[in-house]
């Protein structure tokens, strides 16, 4: 089976489905009409660049191009991880933190996926590793800012609780063990309920892409299961690199908490 290729009247069938969905908000006056169009030419012009860099890169092999590429989704994720914090780290801090942990756990992931399973030749062939990395990449982002994001709050609703058990004789990272518990687990959790529901209520969207590209069913569904390990393991490795971190830079060498260090965002 070939793979299906879309025509200019199958993409203007997708304009009328938006163009109804802003009129359908618009007459009930549910106040997305705007956003949906916004949302929807963003999303087309972001994604025809991005076919277009891909297409470039894929034709050029070349493992700079390949570094580069990867190094601007890393600096575009780690600012975006750390843009979502409500409560935010003074110094940028919470830039720093938010993208070591999302390129920890992307990096780790990737490599394993890369040598391991999918063994392309050579081993950073961008048609291979591009696709691969930013499939990881988004899910240990949305994880590491989850993580971030709950444990802020959390020690900041929980400060003089921290505080009563090192006082008591808790090091910092016994003091907010279960805070980072917590945190880790409300990261995992969206991952988690898709992995519980692949196959049976939803068809995962990696799985139903290689199906429609031809792919074997049985052998799409194989790809379903690596990857989603591999999503899971980024995810827990990233959203934990954050809450320790976050938890190290919250408290100082004597193991006092300082909250000092942290901002809120102004409104």
């Amino acid at each position: 089976m070939s793979p299906i290729v879309l025509t200019t009247a199958d993409l203007l069938v997708a304009v009328a489905l938006i163009v109804t969905g802003a009129a359908l908000s618009f007459f009930l006056s549910l106040g997305l009409h705007r956003l949906l169009l916004v949302s929807a030419v963003r999303m087309a012009a972001q994604l025809v660049l991005v076919g277009s860099v891909l297409l470039f890169v894929f034709g050029h092999a070349s493992v700079w191009l390949t570094v580069g590429l990867l190094t601007c989704m890393f600096c575009a994720a780690t600012y975006e991880a750390g843009a979502r914090q409500h409560d935010r780290l003074g110094s940028g801090w919470h830039f720093g933190i938010a993208g070591a942990a999302t390129v920890t756990g992307t990096l780790i992931v990737a490599l394993i996926g890369l040598r391991t399973a999918l063994q392309p030749h050579p081993w950073y062939v961008a048609r291979t590793a591009i696709p691969l990395t930013g499939l990881l990449l988004g899910n240990v982002m949305n994880a590491t800012s989850l993580s971030m994001n709950t444990l802020l709050s959390a020690i900041t609703r929980e400060r003089q609780a921290i505080e009563a058990r090192i006082i008591l004789g808790a090091t910092r990272a016994q003091a907010m063990n279960g805070l980072i518990r917590q945190a880790a687990r409300t990261a995992l959790l969206p991952t988690l309920n898709q992995m519980a529901a692949a196959g049976i209520i939803t068809m995962p969207g990696i799985m139903t892409g290689q199906i429609l590209a031809g792919m074997n069913p049985l052998d799409a569904s194989r790809y379903q299961v690596l990857l989603m390990s591999l999503i899971v393991s980024g995810n827990l490795i990233g959203a934990t690199v954050a809450a320790y971190l976050t938890v190290w830079r919250l408290t100082d060498n004597r193991g006092r908490l300082r909250l000092e260090r942290l901002l809120s965002r102004p409104g």
